[in-house]
């Protein structure tokens, strides 16, 4: 016995609610802000920006201040989220949050992603040479196979 399903497209219900886009202040991070932004305004979602605070590494056991640069990171980022959002005002809205959470960028992004129960997933590819051969958070992110990810170059 075959079951059959009828399927029915809801104009303006169908496309994706919630993007999380994952920021660390790279280029290509900033990068991928920005296609997130325009995916955002299109489908009319809910754009979170998220920047995974590094827990402590080796270096802030030595006494390196790591917790208030990741601070200062994140409030720059922000400022600069901001101070886009209020010269595009009017020209081009979209709805944002920015989101922060601590520890490495794989298991952050899945948290947001979760927690915000994200559509879709946009990243910057990885600008550094070891990520080649250890794997990159997007590569992480694809394997994971729990949303729709998108590598910005």
């Amino acid at each position: 016995m075959t079951e059959q399903h009828s399927h029915q497209f809801e104009r303006g219900t169908d496309g994706p609610k919630v993007i999380v886009v994952g920021v660390d202040g790279s280029d290509s991070s900033m990068r991928a802000a920005s296609y997130a932004g325009g995916l955002a305004r299109r489908q009319n979602a809910l754009l979170a920006i998220v920047y995974v605070q590094p827990v402590m590494t080796a270096g802030a056991a030595l006494g390196a201040p790591v917790a208030d640069t990741t601070s200062e990171i994140a409030e720059d980022l922000i400022a600069q989220i901001r101070d886009a959002a209020e010269r595009l005002k009017g020209i081009f809205d979209v709805r944002w949050e920015f989101h922060t959470f601590q520890g490495d960028p794989y298991n952050g992004l899945v948290t947001a992603a979760d927690d915000l129960k994200a559509d879709a997933v946009v990243v910057g590819a990885s600008e550094q040479a070891g990520h080649r051969i250890v794997g990159s958070v997007a590569i992480r992110l694809v394997k994971a196979g729990r949303w729709p990810v998108t590598v910005v170059p």
